[in-house]
């Protein structure tokens, strides 16, 4: 569930550091679209680059011609399994490659993922300078690196901020999606009926 459109991004280009184990098209399709919804285009770039190259990888039934290159420093897998046929309809596919096309002639667009203040893939929960593996928000998938809301019955955080985000969204939407949130808090981590902000 997307607890805030900032929020539900975070979560989906989290999502890729399984895609091991979920359909890859899709993924990077759903992650790059995301990205582009906020206007991280590198991000996008680089997401929907992946997405039409395991495309392509898909018509060949091979992943052997994959360019690993833009994902050396992160913990996004190599070893994917190719489903059987496209998980995107022909037209997402097209519009994406048309995307991809256009941006590639602008100069303000960079095939690079965005960095953080280790210096490292953002998304990323393995530092690759020292080998620190930072916990995983609950919330977003992000790496805590500081600022956490420690949950008490279980070794699970989340990034301050995002928990704030996630208790403004719910204050003010009383949306579905809040709910399904807080309802599966209260069962994984204990986390109370009315959550409040954390300024610690």
């Amino acid at each position: 569930a997307v607890v805030s459109t900032q929020s539900g991004h975070y979560a989906g280009v989290s999502l890729l550091r399984y895609t091991n184990y979920l359909i890859p098209d899709k993924a990077f399709f759903e992650a790059g679209i995301a990205c582009r919804a906020i206007g991280w285009n590198n991000m996008a770039f680089v997401f929907l680059n992946r997405f039409l190259d395991i495309c392509d990888a898909i018509e060949d039934g091979s992943t052997d011609m994959l360019d690993h290159s833009d994902f050396s420093d992160t913990d996004i897998p190599y070893d994917i399994v190719l489903p059987e046929d496209y998980s995107i309809t022909e037209e997402d596919r097209e519009e994406a490659k048309e995307w991809v096309l256009a941006v590639s002639m602008d100069q303000r667009v960079q095939q690079v993922l965005n960095t953080d203040e280790r210096g490292c893939y953002e998304g990323s929960l393995l530092n690759v300078h020292n080998n620190v593996t930072s916990p995983q928000c609950i919330l977003t998938g992000y790496p805590v690196l500081r600022g956490e809301v420690v949950f008490k019955n279980t070794s699970s955080v989340s990034n301050k901020d995002d928990w704030n985000v996630y208790v403004m969204a719910r204050k003010v939407s009383h949306s579905v999606e809040c709910q399904d949130v807080l309802t599966y808090l209260q069962t994984s981590t204990g986390a109370p009926a009315n959550p409040s902000y954390s300024f610690t």
